[in-house]
């Protein structure tokens, strides 16, 4: 079975891009599904495909469903339509745009073909992640959720050992004679 890998470029920063692997006979709603997940976006907005050039031009279209707007052309419907049935070149181009409030784009390029699929891994997925992506809403701190996880893990309160107040010299502090004995008692030990 062929794997299909395509690069995600964040449209307004191109140094921003997220790898997906997927099988050439997975949906667009999948290849959707992981460009959200790899962006850490939500699904729940309005979404669309639209084949493309090397211009980044958009062409034919494959939508989540079909829209109350005017279409030139019938559009596919994304849980419908299989990846492979739309490869038309070997550095086939995509525009997908999500949440049309927002407007946020992604050029999305087929990087390589692959014929042999790692039975390990569980497709689609994400494998390589370059850049910080955006936020979806509001704004997003570089340390984030694993902020709360290195205060839990270093649980750093008042009378924890090793911390005190500045200028507590009643039981912590060591003269040097005591230092340079326990420094040799270690070297011994070793």
């Amino acid at each position: 079975m062929a794997i299909l890998k395509f690069r995600a470029y964040y449209e307004e920063d191109d140094s921003v891009y997220r790898d997906v692997a997927v099988r050439h006979t997975q949906s667009f709603l999948q290849l959707r599904d992981i460009i959200l997940k790899a962006y850490e976006f939500d699904n729940k907005h309005q979404s669309t495909f639209y084949r493309s050039n090397d211009h980044w031009q958009r062409g034919r279209e494959i939508t989540h469903e079909k829209y109350d707007k005017a279409y030139k052309v019938e559009p596919l419907i994304m849980v419908s339509t299989i990846l492979g049935s739309e490869m038309r070149d070997p550095n086939q181009k995509f525009v997908f745009v999500y949440d049309f409030v927002k407007n946020w784009t992604f050029w999305v390029e087929l990087i390589s073909v692959s014929k042999d699929e790692d039975l390990k891994m569980d497709y689609p997925i994400v494998v390589k992640s370059e850049g910080i992506a955006p936020p979806q809403y509001g704004t997003r701190s570089v340390v984030g959720d694993k902020l709360a996880e290195i205060e839990e893990k270093y649980d750093l309160t008042k009378n924890a050992e090793g911390f005190g107040e500045e200028g507590d010299s009643d039981d912590a502090e060591e003269t040097e004679d005591e230092a340079d004995e326990e420094g040799a008692e270690d070297e011994a030990v070793i």
